[in-house]
């Protein structure tokens, strides 16, 4: 099967990345790398182009930079999300006219390890797969 038989069809690649995205618990968030290794594949910007071609019909604001920031230009979308949700933020300090800047998400919190919450409530489904991340 070729892109040129079904055109509509998305990308393989574009699959895995959203299946992922799908996986993560309400609450918690992945960075673009955290999916590219639990893929094995791909890296950051290729994970950033799917999600931002394709991930409108997933939750995306899951799907995060590594230092927390917000996704420019969806800022307050993905913060009512993240409140509903109760992920882990770090809300901003005032800026000098007293007026507040946006949080970030708390990533040493909320950074979810893609184990944790698949398969049941331990988790065992994912642990069978060989999928775990090795940093905190």
């Amino acid at each position: 099967m070729t892109a040129d038989e079904y055109p509509d069809r998305l990308p393989e690649y574009a699959e895995r990345v959203l299946e992922v995205a799908e996986l993560i618990p309400p609450g918690r968030v992945m960075t673009y790398g955290d999916v590219a290794e639990w893929l094995g594949e791909g890296g950051p910007r290729q994970v950033g182009r799917v999600m931002a071609l394709y991930g409108g019909a997933v939750p995306w604001w899951r799907v995060v930079r590594a230092d927390g920031r917000l996704l420019p230009g969806h800022e307050q979308r993905a913060l009512g999300h993240y409140r509903e949700e109760a992920t882990p933020l770090r809300e901003a300090a005032s800026a000098h006219g007293g007026a507040s800047r946006l949080p970030r998400l708390d990533m040493r919190r909320a950074r979810w390890d893609g184990v944790a919450g698949v398969g049941g409530v331990d988790g065992g489904d994912a642990r069978d797969t060989g999928h775990a991340m090795a940093h905190n």
